[in-house]
């Protein structure tokens, strides 16, 4: 088995796959207080749990945006499970093929969700990865990658609201289905919501102007279900994208 590690800003993604089959799924929260024995513990707890056998692990590969947690992730990996962990970027390219030449290199989460796009979907397409923040990305026909822009997530845009608004409460991410209400909670969803709704529907099509016409729409990440129930820009949502992109960069490797 191969246990892929989706290392977020909010959320530790673990993703255990036989073969090519995604035999299971389990998030904890991102916290760099945690020990290397905690994440042990937890990631022991989870196997036991389902009954899924601890020493068939044989690899496991890692993508991170949070340097502070990988020691006691790495940690607990080598003591709990006597593997060495492959890390993307620094033990192995994660084979994204650039059409832009540039010197800061793409993050290893939005390149490892690039290559499952390009494998399962094809070009071209547009990539939104709805989470602490929100990604999108572009690529072209033969599978390289264009361009992409960064926004605040939803989740940091509804925070911003009730912390910078002393009377307005924190209210649940959720869409109203319509933009007047009368209740504050039911303004506060439609103007954070809706609004961040309108906000992507601009950038996918302001993406698909500047790529010379119509492309596949991907969405992914722990808000993609919810941005993508309200637009039908959104042609697809693939909530485990970024644990099958480390598993073909495992793969590619072999």
């Amino acid at each position: 088995m191969l246990l892929t590690i989706d290392v977020g800003n909010t959320n530790l993604c673990f993703g255990i796959y036989e073969g090519e089959t995604l035999k299971g799924s389990f998030r904890l929260s991102t916290d760099p207080g945690r020990t290397a024995d905690e994440l042990g513990l937890l990631l022991c707890g989870y196997f036991q749990r389902f009954s899924l056998p601890l020493d068939k692990v044989e690899d496991v590969i890692i993508s991170s945006v949070v340097p502070q947690v990988m020691g006691p992730l790495e940690g607990a990996v080598s003591a709990y499970l006597g593997r060495r962990a492959l890390v993307v970027d620094r033990d192995v390219d994660p084979g994204l093929k650039m059409a832009v030449e540039g010197k800061e290199r793409l993050g290893s989460d939005r390149s490892v969700a690039c290559v499952a796009a390009v494998r399962k979907y094809g070009g071209p397409c547009l990539l939104l990865d709805f989470g602490t923040a929100t990604t999108l990305d572009a690529i072209n026909e033969e599978g390289a990658y264009l361009g992409g822009c960064i926004a605040p997530g939803l989740g940091l845009s509804m925070n911003a609201l009730t912390q910078g608004a002393a009377l307005l409460p924190q209210v649940e991410l959720a869409c109203p289905g319509k933009v007047l209400d009368c209740t504050t909670v039911g303004q506060i969803q439609a103007g954070v919501v809706l609004g961040y709704v309108g906000a992507m529907e601009y950038l996918i099509r302001r993406a698909r102007e500047e790529m010379g016409g119509v492309c596949r729409v991907i969405a992914t990440g722990g808000l993609a279900e919810l941005i993508a129930g309200s637009t039908d820009l959104i042609q697809v949502v693939d909530k485990d994208l970024m644990f099958e992109g480390l598993r073909l960069i495992y793969q590619r490797r072999k």
